[in-house]
This record gives structure tokens, C-alpha cells and sequence, in this order.
């Protein structure tokens, strides 16, 4: 491949491309399940059924006119580049952002990354003894993605495409209402789109943390939960009540010193996670919830959220 050529066509920086090549280089790939089979399989990823009818549109058949050979080049050197980090626990980009305007094919050319290691990675998990259950209830986060990304307008998939990857490479684990991700010296706590988040709930799930990684992954020995996120941020106790499951959830927490841009931007992310949308004028957003008030009202007065860092022994 002519990779400027590609870069061209494709609509993205030629260093994106170049990256790809190089760490794809020549290591192989991984199979489409058959078209026939992806339905189900769709369903139990918890794929709901527009975006599913998109992705099944969008199907890279042989021959079929979407598929460019620039994109089918992508899809298989992407998914060649995740699968050469199998049980990785790093952020890894898949791959360049993608004019996803152009057709399902497009749109969707990281989805088909993630259905082709969907049988990878659930070998990597029975190596580890992990149940097929938390193998399926971790894997079903691509449809939440999806659906969020689908209410965001399109917005919210960039991020997603490289968060991911740490689904399809063993690198997280969805034990009841938290994800816990391997991350060397510690558990990282990660808050998926679920419900509420009742000290209970989250109890529950590091209890089962606490066996399931020295039972799945013996080798590693993690010291401590670890969690970076906006919702750490001690603003939020100077509008939040004292019992609210956010409050409760930041003291588990010994705050590490905040150091600026460590991390995302955190007013970006407060308006991800609370309203679903990136675009929309800050006077125009819900204010149903007190999180929601409180997000408006501290970013109306000219202040700004804070991504912190803590952690707790395990």
C-alpha cells in the first residue's frame, strides 16, 4: 500500500496511517465472524437494534461497493494491531478518526475491528479460567458505546473506539456495577453508564474483584483501587449532599496531588458522562438532576471541573 495514497483517500493525517503500519506490521489478523452468525452474537453484545441494522449494512461482504481498498485495509491492519497487544492493559488507539459521515462502512469500521477479536479474546479469557458470563457481561459494553453514541449524535464515538480495545485485549473485567481494569500495581476502577451507584453496589462488585484477580491472573499482584475521574473531584461536595452515592464513592478514596492536564479534559467529560452531548449551549442543557445543576452552575460562574487521581488499598 501507498500509505500517503491511502492517508489520502482515506481523509486522515498520513502520520495515523503510518502508525498503523507500524505496528501492525505483518502480524495477522483476525476473521469476521460469519455474516450468518452475527446477529446473535450483535444480541449478546447488547448491540440494540438500529445500531445492529447499521452494522449488518454495513458488512464488509467480498465485492461489496462500501468497501474501499483503503478501508479494507484499515480493518484488517487494525485489527491485526489490537490483537498483537492481546493482554494489554494500556490506552491504545486502533486506529485514525474516521470521517464517519460516509456510510455505515465507515461509521462502523472499529465495531468490525471489535467483532473480529470477540472470538480472540474470549480464548485469551478461557485460558484465564474466566467465566463466560463475565466474559459476555464485559463484551456487551460495545452496545452501551453504541447507544450512547448514538444519543450523543456522533459526538461521543472517538473516544470509545480506543476504550474499547481494553475490552478485546483482556484488559477489563465488568464485575457487577463496576469495571476494573488490569493496570500493573493496581485495579482501575472505571463507572459504566448502569444505573446507580449505591455503596452496596459497589461493595459487591470489589468484593468480587478481590477474588477474581488473584484467582484469573495469579502472576499480577495489584496493591490497591485506583480510579481517575471527574467524578474524584472534591468541588463536587460543595454542591452535592453528604449521602449522595458520588460523595460516598470519592471517600474510598486518598486524592494523589492534582496536576493539571493529567488526564481528559474533566469539562468535557462531566458534559459526556451528564448530558450526553458536547455541542449543545451550556443554557440550553437539563437541569433535572442535582448533578446536572451543579455541573451548569459551577461552569456558569467561570469555574471548571478537575480530573483527579486516587486510590485505596485493595
Amino acid at each position: 500500500m501507498d500509505l500517503d495514497d491511502t492517508a489520502a483517500r482515506l481523509g486522515v493525517p498520513v502520520a495515523e496511517v503510518e502508525r498503523v503500519h507500524r505496528l501492525a506490521g505483518d502480524r495477522p489478523a483476525a476473521p469476521l465472524p460469519a455474516k450468518a452468525d452475527a446477529p446473535p452474537i450483535l444480541d449478546r453484545l447488547a448491540v440494540r437494534p438500529d445500531d445492529a441494522a447499521e452494522i449488518m449494512a454495513g458488512w464488509p461482504d467480498p465485492g461489496s461497493p462500501l468497501w474501499t481498498p483503503e478501508l479494507r485495509w484499515l480493518l484488517d491492519r487494525s485489527t491485526a494491531l489490537v490483537r498483537a497487544d492481546l493482554g494489554g492493559h494500556e490506552w491504545l488507539s486502533p486506529g485514525p478518526e474516521l470521517p464517519r459521515d460516509r456510510g455505515p462502512a465507515w461509521r462502523h469500521l472499529y465495531v468490525y475491528v471489535y467483532l473480529a477479536l470477540v472470538d480472540v479474546v474470549r480464548g485469551f479469557h478461557r485460558e484465564h479460567g474466566v467465566a463466560g458470563s463475565v466474559t459476555w457481561a464485559t463484551l456487551a459494553d460495545l452496545g452501551r458505546n453504541l447507544a450512547i453514541d448514538r444519543r450523543m449524535r456522533g459526538e461521543g464515538w472517538p473516544v470509545m473506539q480506543s476504550w474499547l480495545t481494553l475490552h478485546v485485549r483482556g484488559g477489563l473485567y465488568e464485575l457487577g456495577r463496576l469495571q476494573h481494569e488490569r493496570s500493573g500495581t493496581t485495579i482501575g476502577l472505571h463507572v459504566p453508564d448502569a444505573g446507580p451507584m449505591s455503596p452496596a453496589a459497589v461493595d459487591a462488585s470489589l468484593d468480587e474483584a478481590r477474588e477474581f484477580f488473584p484467582r484469573h491472573f495469579p502472576d499480577e499482584h495489584p496493591t490497591a483501587f485506583s480510579c481517575g475521574s471527574w467524578l474524584l473531584d472534591p468541588q463536587l461536595r460543595d454542591y452535592l449532599p453528604e449521602d449522595s452515592n458520588i460523595i460516598r464513592f470519592q471517600r474510598r478514596f486518598e486524592l494523589l496531588p492534582y496536576v493539571p492536564a493529567d488526564g481528559p479534559d474533566a469539562d468535557v467529560e462531566v458534559r459526556r458522562f451528564a448530558f450526553r452531548t458536547l455541542s449543545t449551549p451550556l443554557d440550553r442543557l437539563p437541569r433535572r438532576t442535582v448533578l446536572q445543576r451543579a455541573i451548569i452552575d459551577h461552569l456558569a460562574a467561570g469555574g471548571h471541573w478537575h480530573w483527579r487521581h486516587g486510590q485505596f488499598p485493595i
